[in-house]
């Protein structure tokens, strides 16, 4: 009498196995472009009204008792050091929503990957969507912001160009780091930690409202390291229509946190939907 023996199933890859990315992302970044249509403008005047008012309030209000910043030995206007980091800030801001609130929104409560996925779009490809949709819209945002410092005439540098680039690699990098919270999120209250922990002492510590030198050393050191630091060091001269000191080592700096947050984001992101 023949037994059959059956073998074993093949292991699954691990969750930490590289990208498999393909060009299946753009029908999904597509769609999200196709839904925000409908609400681009509240979408735009939310995202661009709070920098704003920061930029008026404390760029005007304050720069009016500030005066002159020093950088390297050179005074600024107030109202300039402002809206160079504040700019940042937009971007990080913007694709940190976008990456958390409504990538959440789509992944769990509507289910909207799971129905992509049905068609030949691995989850990978989704997350890559995300991710790029999220920096999208966080370049959409600071373009616009960007628009309105020019008719302010707060900078008028030519080098204001190579920040935009500089700007989408941001809202890449943040937008990154976000979605490994979203991999982690039970539902929307979890955002809380991350925005009250990260984010915002990043936001002072980063160098967009005051110069880091008045910083104590240890702090200082440690706001080296941040990714809204590397951000503003490189579009801060841009405005002062100068060159960034060590631009490269920055850009570096920025692409490491992108390439090592999504591998990490993908990551559990596949263990979430193993589980």
């Amino acid at each position: 009498m023949s037994t059959i023996t059956l073998s074993p199933a093949p292991a699954a890859p691990s969750v930490w196995a590289p990208p498999r990315l393909s060009m299946r992302w753009w029908p999904v970044f597509l769609r999200n472009l196709l839904v925000w249509r409908k609400l681009a403008i509240p979408s735009l005047v939310g995202n661009i009204a709070e920098p704003l008012m920061w930029l008026v309030a404390f760029g005007y209000g304050m720069g009016a008792l500030v005066g002159q910043v020093k950088l390297g030995g050179v005074s600024v206007p107030y109202i300039l050091f402002l809206a160079s980091g504040s700019i940042c800030m937009s971007a990080m801001n913007a694709a940190t929503f976008e990456a958390l609130y409504s990538a959440f929104s789509r992944m769990h409560v509507q289910r909207t990957w799971e129905g992509i996925m049905n068609a030949p779009v691995s989850l990978d490809d989704v997350v890559m969507a995300e991710m790029l949709w999220a920096a999208f819209k966080s370049l959409f945002t600071v373009t616009a912001i960007l628009g309105v410092m020019l008719a302010l005439g707060i900078s008028y540098s030519p080098k204001l160009v190579v920040a935009w680039p500089v700007l989408l690699l941001t809202g890449i990098t943040f937008s990154c780091i976000a979605l490994i919270f979203n991999a982690l999120a039970k539902g929307y209250d979890f955002f809380t930690y991350y925005f009250t922990l990260f984010l915002t002492p990043m936001m002072f510590l980063s160098g967009v409202f005051f110069p880091r030198d008045q910083l104590p050393s240890v702090v200082r050191v440690v706001s080296g390291w941040l990714p809204l630091t590397h951000a503003v060091e490189i579009v801060r001269p841009l405005f002062m229509d100068q060159w960034p000191a060590h631009g490269l080592l920055h850009l570096l700096a920025l692409a490491a946190y992108a390439g090592v947050a999504f591998w990490v984001a993908l990551a559990l992101t596949r263990k979430r939907f193993r589980t």
